[in-house]
């Protein structure tokens, strides 16, 4: 990419699109193009094609998705397939039909089946079953892979397809009805510290293992990618390192300043018993991750304070 290329990122005010927005600025790649739901509805397969007409951006961040934890995966499948089939579709098609030099598609470690071994690599993908509760969201994920994959073998574009872990920071959703794990805990810790509660109750047994990666090195990895990687297989983007959900609590009780109990409602599911990326490959083209889970965590209420109410 050179510092005047046409750029559009797609869902630039979400987590992900805002950290590669200010990744890319940062580079001082100055030719952005920004369009906010109003502006531009992705689902709509017509509005999409006059954008691409008009616009004919030369580089595309397809960080756009309908995206939500346990309980909004379990009942909202419908929107959760629909949304990002039909996002997946729109852009990867038009980004063919318009010349786009290279796409960075970002899927999700949820794709990977349930019961994979752990690390899981790359060339796990549809090995088993996928975990029931955000099998929908996956599919469509799953869909978006093998679309860039096949438009790659069939027409020759350079399309990527990048497998973030599980990830939180600044602009994340704080929603307790449809969050994911980390943003959830940060809103209730503090809840709970502001009103003086004697405890937080989370959901399942604290068992199940996850990895979490700071959005902001997700942005560093994808504009690394973009420039360095060339290949139809998917990569894994992670830290290598995960901790227990319980241990993640401590933690981030311990931030918030939270000393109520944190009680465990096993009655709720846990979700995958682990899911650790292996990043090898990622690590063999010479990026790893900087931020530290503490510090991530640290850096994250910092700006939920700062801008949540």
């Amino acid at each position: 990419m050179e510092k005047n290329s046409k750029i559009y990122v797609a869902g630039h005010r979400g987590l992900v699109g805002s950290a590669i927005v200010q990744a890319l600025q940062g580079r001082g790649f100055d030719n952005l193009v920004l369009k906010t739901h109003q502006e531009l509805d992705l689902l709509d397969q017509s509005a999409v094609k006059k954008f691409f007409e008009q616009e004919k951006p030369e580089y595309v961040f397809l960080a756009a998705a309908k995206v939500g934890g346990i309980m909004a995966n379990k009942t909202f499948p419908a929107d959760f397939i629909y949304n990002n089939l039909s996002i997946g579709t729109n852009i990867i098609h038009n980004a063919y039909a318009h010349g786009v030099k290279k796409l960075l598609f970002l899927g999700s470690s949820c794709i990977y089946p349930k019961l994979c071994p752990q690390p899981i690599k790359e060339e796990y993908l549809l090995t088993s079953e996928l975990e029931p509760t955000n099998k929908a969201y996956a599919l469509a994920k799953i869909a978006g892979i093998v679309m860039c994959q096949s438009y790659n073998e069939q027409y020759g574009t350079n399309f990527i397809s990048l497998m973030p872990t599980n990830l939180y920071g600044p602009n994340d959703n704080f929603d307790l009805e449809n969050s994911h794990v980390m943003p959830a805990m940060i809103r209730k810790f503090h809840k709970a510290k502001v009103k003086n509660e004697p405890q937080v109750t989370m959901w399942g047994t604290g068992s199940a293992q996850r990895e979490f990666l700071y959005v902001d090195d997700l942005a560093k990895a994808s504009l690394f990618l973009m420039e360095n990687y060339h290949d139809s297989a998917i990569i894994n983007v992670g830290t290598g390192e995960d901790v227990t959900i319980k241990e993640l609590a401590e933690k981030v009780r311990a931030v918030v300043g939270y000393e109520g109990e944190i009680v465990w409602d096993t009655t709720k599911p846990d979700g995958t018993p682990r899911k650790l990326l292996d990043v090898n490959k990622l690590h063999a083209l010479g990026w790893k991750h900087s931020v530290s889970l503490d510090d991530g965590i640290a850096s994250t209420y910092e700006w939920f304070k700062e801008n949540y109410k």
